[in-house]
């Protein structure tokens, strides 16, 4: 790998675009380097994951609204949305919308944790969709997904958003659109102005994560796909961007990240060096925030040593700054402990989680968050004596860059009112790569059918599973079959808008 150094640059210093960060993810994206056997066995496994969040999220209203905008844009020779048949096909911008919420929707698919955070998976509605529209073959498709992860892990394990309180996506929508660069074999000058539009226009508050959320948490991702495709459609046909984006005296570094004394060293793959970073990211076993994960995994371990549940005093999650300031009481926001909150609020309240957990011994994607689960009685009253502390070690652990120190957990001390106190701590959760259960194929293929069931016919998931296990085999034109379609009339329709 080798280390960009990123600054602002006056624009009377006239910035070589060779020295351009933007430029040099176009480079790594126009690489026409192979794509290793271990990286394209986990696209699968991830291709796997994604189909089954969104199918489990089908019929879920924010999934429902962004479908019936998607088929109300038919074309063609466009690309498939999840849930309806795959004869009828959409604009690829309007698929990517429609399948990147369906994905969102549930927050159970794959996570990269560094200097910010993010959810690498959701590159692959976009690339799949215009691979679809263009008769692209899986070994395209595979090509244009590892970029995506690639591009999207390095900016995340150099540059901060959070912190200036910008949303992730400001990471993801350059991926994408470098992600169908490598797909459609652009050529760098094409991928570097769609990089700098993705850049300009994905920029957003974290707003969407914050006090009341709302369903744009799940359309936001989604939302930054369908610009990603609007941004190489709009560089393909020769149109240029805002330039240098990311290092220029009023672009976004300047204003709306560390300002003019910025100083970032992004990693990127030198020319021929295989694209790696999918390795390093992590899916979810439990429907929730990725740093609930390994305490969801701790309260089921830590529920057998406690006799009584109703003689809790008081529960204390020593953790990291992110887990405390962002899901735990550090937030200061009352929504997340409130009973009556949304689901996407809930998500984000590891003390409704941890109490969930503790009291039921299992995470239910649907019965977890229901509105009758979170307000029985004796939930809100555990719930409401969880509090978090930022510790210092697990927030150094959380930023750590050795793979092996890296944590995302707590440890947890439980006070009973008889003063006893009952300890544990849980860095990885069980199914990360270096937890107690890894996840591998047969998890994947066991999640997809848990998420699935009842859903889907038996029949349809079995096509599935065999043909994205044969992706690298398949031919231009046949990526419609990774589609995954709803028994006739079992689709839900929302209300009205506009299209």
């Amino acid at each position: 790998m080798k280390l960009l150094d990123v600054r602002v640059h006056p624009s009377k210093a006239a910035l070589p675009r060779e020295a351009q960060l933007a430029w040099q993810i176009a480079g790594v994206a126009a690489d026409r380097v192979a794509v290793t056997r271990e990286v394209a066995e986990m696209i699968v496994n991830r291709v796997i994951d994604n189909a089954a969040v969104a199918i489990a999220a089908i019929n879920r209203r924010p999934a429902v609204s962004a479908r019936d905008a998607a088929l109300a844009h038919a074309r063609r020779d466009g690309a498939t949305v999840f849930g309806a048949p795959a004869a009828r096909r959409v604009s690829p911008e309007w698929a990517a919308w429609a399948n990147g919420t369906a994905v969102r929707e549930l927050d159970m698919h794959d996570t990269f944790l560094a200097a910010d955070y993010s959810h690498p998976g959701d590159n692959i509605p976009p690339v799949l969709a215009v691979a679809q529209a263009t008769e692209r073959s899986g070994r395209d498709l595979i090509r244009g997904i590892a970029t995506g992860y690639e591009i999207q892990i390095d900016l995340v394990r150099a540059i901060c958003l959070h912190e200036h309180k910008i949303d992730h996506i400001a990471h993801l929508c350059p991926a994408q659109a470098a992600g169908i660069g490598t797909l459609l074999r652009l050529p760098q000058e094409t991928i570097y102005q769609a990089v700098q539009q993705a850049v300009h226009v994905s920029f957003t508050t974290r707003q969407s994560r914050k006090g009341e959320i709302s369903s744009w948490k799940a359309f936001a991702p989604a939302h930054a796909g369908k610009l990603a495709v609007e941004a190489v459609d709009r560089a393909m046909r020769g149109e240029g961007a805002p330039s240098p984006i990311y290092e220029g005296e009023d672009s976004v570094i300047a204003w709306m990240l560390d300002g003019k004394d910025a100083h970032y060293r992004v990693p990127l793959p030198e020319a021929g060096e295989a694209k790696r970073a999918i390795l390093d990211s992590y899916t979810k076993e439990h429907s929730a925030e990725y740093q609930s994960q390994a305490l969801i995994d701790l309260a089921f371990r830590m529920r057998e040593r406690i006799a009584d549940l109703d003689r809790i005093e008081r529960i204390i999650l020593h953790t990291s700054h992110h887990t405390h300031y962002v899901i735990g009481t550090g937030a200061n926001d009352p929504q997340k402990m409130d009973p009556r909150a949304s689901r996407e609020t809930l998500d984000h309240s590891i003390m409704y989680i941890f109490a969930v957990a503790l009291q039921d011994g299992t995470w239910h994607h649907v019965d977890s968050y229901a509105p009758r689960r979170a307000s029985r009685p004796d939930t809100v009253a555990l719930w409401h004596r969880i509090e978090t502390r930022e510790d210092p070690e697990w927030t150094r652990r959380y930023h750590s860059r050795d793979p092996n120190e890296l944590a995302f957990g707590a440890r947890v001390e439980v006070r009973m009112q008889d003063g006893s106190v009952i300890e544990d701590q849980l860095a990885v959760a069980n199914a990360h790569p270096l937890g107690a259960r890894p996840f591998g194929r047969a998890d994947y293929i066991g999640k997809f059918r848990t998420l699935t069931e009842g859903i889907i016919s038996a029949r349809e998931a079995n096509r599935f599973l065999e043909v994205a296990q044969e992706l690298p085999r398949l031919k231009a034109g046949e990526l419609a079959l990774l589609n995954v379609a709803l028994p006739a009339g079992t689709l839900l329709h929302g209300k009205p808008g506009i299209f």
